[in-house]
């Protein structure tokens, strides 16, 4: 797939974008055109990509706020039919690992909150930009999910169950549309070079994994025109796609 210029013009809401995967997708779908509406909870982290992003002849669009926030998430549509009428692509990236602990030894809050982070903010994103979307000539969604969800390790219970409720929900949102301009997949992407990473695999060398730069170009691949794929899982550590 050629990569030059293909999101010109395009309108990307990208989450978790301040930092790991979500920030080097926000450089490249904006080396490659497309307006970046960046959402992440750390402002000072935000206007660095916007530094970078600025650097390279993009533009962006900083959006500070929590994805546990749920009337910032409705509000976010609001702001951006305003604005911009529509959106293009919404890519889900932000994620939280929570604790790895045998199931019965979850704290309540712990649940709750990657339950919140990884499904049902997500769900909430939908919610708000699918009107934007079916705007767009060619609307795309892509959520960044985990093997763990089938793996279903000891100990990975909690992080596993969010995970495998976010590619439920995004299959059957993929077969309602089915018939219709809309994509929505799922984004697999192995072991990264990333924080939370290295909270979950403390003792790994981070430098037998591939930088999220490597991965980025896979995921921005999916939100372009010419990717027609819907209801599947790229899984960017075997290069393979898969039926949700």
């Amino acid at each position: 797939m050629s990569q030059q210029k293909d999101l010109e013009n395009k309108i990307i809401v990208i989450t978790g974008a301040s930092r790991g995967i979500g920030r080097a997708a926000s450089v490249e779908a904006a080396k490659r055109g497309a307006h970046i509406i960046a959402c992440a909870r750390t402002k000072g982290a935000l206007e660095e990509l916007d530094d970078e992003i600025n650097n390279l002849g993009g533009s962006a669009t900083l959006v500070p706020f929590s994805l546990r926030d749920f009337e910032a998430i409705d509000n976010l549509g609001a702001q951006i039919f305003k604005r911009f009428g529509r959106i293009d692509a919404l890519i889900g990236n932000a994620g939280m690992l929570g604790t790895l602990s045998p199931v019965a030894h979850f704290s309540p809050k712990d649940f709750e909150n990657v339950v919140y982070v990884n499904f049902i903010a997500n769900f909430r994103l939908i919610r708000s930009m699918d009107l934007l979307l079916r705007k767009s000539d060619t609307p795309r969604l892509v959520f960044v999910s985990s093997e763990a969800a089938k793996s279903c390790k000891p100990f990975w219970g909690l992080y596993a169950a969010s995970k495998a409720a976010l590619d439920a929900l995004i299959k059957s949102y993929a077969l309602e549309n089915a018939n219709m301009n809309i994509r929505a997949n799922i984004f697999y992407p192995g072991a990264v070079r990333t924080a939370m990473r290295a909270k979950a695999m403390p003792g790994e060398d981070p430098n037998t994994l591939p930088h999220p730069n490597e991965i980025a170009p896979l995921l921005i691949n999916m939100v372009s025109p010419k990717f027609t794929k819907t209801g599947k899982i790229f899984n960017a550590a075997t290069n393979k796609f898969s039926d949700l």
